[in-house]
């Protein structure tokens, strides 16, 4: 979500598309020919800030509701408040204003608002997801608010040093700009494990794009990346919708926060593996010995079962002699010296029979 400078949406958000047109949208997903294996896990990870970290509704609408009272602009609920983001919320912003000049004031005075009372809550669950990430990727900010209010908010919530490079919007506000000078950096590749300082014996060779995916809640970031070459993976519980930001070019949009995970490293318990579809002969041949491996199971346990019965016929015990011992009262007598380990081949015998 932009905060902080006036970022160009490239669709209009404002406009749910119909269930029809998502169940189509669904569909083509599903029919879509798999031509090529799952990528590898990204190497570098940029996240937005305002509704992708943080909650940003309620926070930016308390720091919103003091300026709309204080210029007269007419907005007295938070539902108008959220209405005004179905465009460029800047935009919305001048609309409600009486000139120009009136304007600048209205976004002076709430950029001031912002830096000083914005004070939103993480989403539940992401301060796991950037500390699970941090010995695997290089992780960036890339957001429009200002650099002041990324610090304080990394800070509170003890993750300041867990990212290597932040991007605000007063060093860079173009998105486009900002995921390119990241990935122009030559030591980019040299990431922070949650210290002050940087990880040295990191190699420090820039990551490439397709290395690099972009966690965001907007349809101009998931643009941005798009036409940057990096992977973009959205978010549910922010600005845009899950069909704006798959229609956008997202490859995959989280509903929750632990599928980040899941989809840009896989299980933890499984090495991800390709999903391009098997050799038929191949996933054939696997079939037919998974089915007779049982049966020469079963001719393996009969054989020995045979063959330890010639031996203790050899040795003069018998299964009914057995028996009849095992059905007499009182603690079971030790195996006599003319007997040695019967009762133990008879039970082993016994076990090899058994399917």
């Amino acid at each position: 979500m932009a905060f902080g400078f006036a970022t160009r949406l490239g669709r209009d958000p404002g406009l749910h598309w119909p269930p029809a047109t998502l169940q189509d949208l669904q569909r083509d997903t599903v029919r879509r020919p798999l031509t090529m294996c799952r990528p590898e896990p990204p190497r570098a990870v940029i996240f937005d800030l305002d509704g992708t970290l943080v909650q940003t509704r309620e926070a930016s609408w308390r720091v919103f509701e003091k300026i709309s009272a204080a210029h007269h602009l007419g907005i007295v609920d938070p539902e108008q408040f959220y209405e005004m983001f179905a465009n460029n919320f800047f935009v919305s912003l001048r609309n409600l204003c009486r000139d120009a000049e009136h304007a600048h004031a209205v976004e002076a005075d709430f950029m001031r608002s912002l830096g000083a009372d914005y004070a939103p809550l993480l989403i539940p669950g992401m301060v796991d997801i950037v500390k699970a990430l941090v010995p695997h990727a290089t992780l960036a900010v890339l957001s429009s608010n200002s650099t002041e209010v990324i610090r304080r908010i990394l800070r509170k919530n003890s993750l300041a040093y867990c990212f290597s490079h932040v991007f605000g919007g007063d060093v860079e506000p173009d998105k486009t700009k900002g995921i390119q000078r990241f990935l122009d950096d030559a030591a980019q590749g040299s990431g922070r494990r949650c210290q002050a300082f940087y990880d040295e014996s990191a190699i420090g060779s820039p990551v490439p794009a397709q290395s690099t995916a972009i966690i965001t809640d907007t349809v101009g970031d998931v643009e941005a990346a798009v036409k940057s070459g990096i992977r973009a993976i959205g978010v549910a519980w922010g600005m845009h919708t899950e069909e704006q930001l798959l229609t956008a070019g997202a490859e995959f949009v989280a509903i929750w926060p632990q599928e980040i995970l899941a989809h840009l490293f896989g299980s933890s318990t499984a090495t991800p593996a390709c999903v391009c579809p098997a050799q038929p002969a191949i996933g054939l041949q696997m079939s037919e010995a998974v089915s007779a491996a049982p049966a020469a199971r079963m001719q393996r346990k009969a054989a020995g079962a045979k063959a330890m019965q010639r031996r203790m016929t050899s040795h003069g015990v018998l299964p009914h002699e057995h028996q009849q011992v095992q059905s007499m009262p009182g603690p079971a007598p030790a195996p006599s010296s003319h007997e040695p380990g019967g009762e133990n081949e008879l039970l082993l015998a016994v076990r090899l029979a058994m399917p």
